[in-house]
């Protein structure tokens, strides 16, 4: 069961409005923060990702683990908010 998902996006980024359609196609809710107005959580999502790019996906289950997908990747985050 999915407790939380976050999406780290940027004003530009056409695979952030990829996976939000995606999301809300399915039913789901989630938090965004927008990288381009919240610059100060950039660490939060690098650190949750490695890497610089967006979307990230950080989707938590109710046991508070914590599956990261980074881009549009539906083999990864299809099972993750499953």
């Amino acid at each position: 069961m999915v407790k939380n998902i976050t999406i780290f996006t940027t004003n530009t980024c056409a695979y952030c409005v990829m996976v939000k359609k995606w999301l809300s196609a399915k039913g789901y809710e989630y938090e965004e923060v927008n990288l381009d107005t919240n610059p100060e959580r950039q660490q939060e999502a690098f650190a949750a990702s490695g890497q610089l790019a967006v979307p990230v996906t950080v989707v938590t289950k109710q046991d508070d683990s914590k599956e990261v997908v980074v881009g549009y990747n539906l083999a990864k985050l299809a099972p993750a908010v499953a």
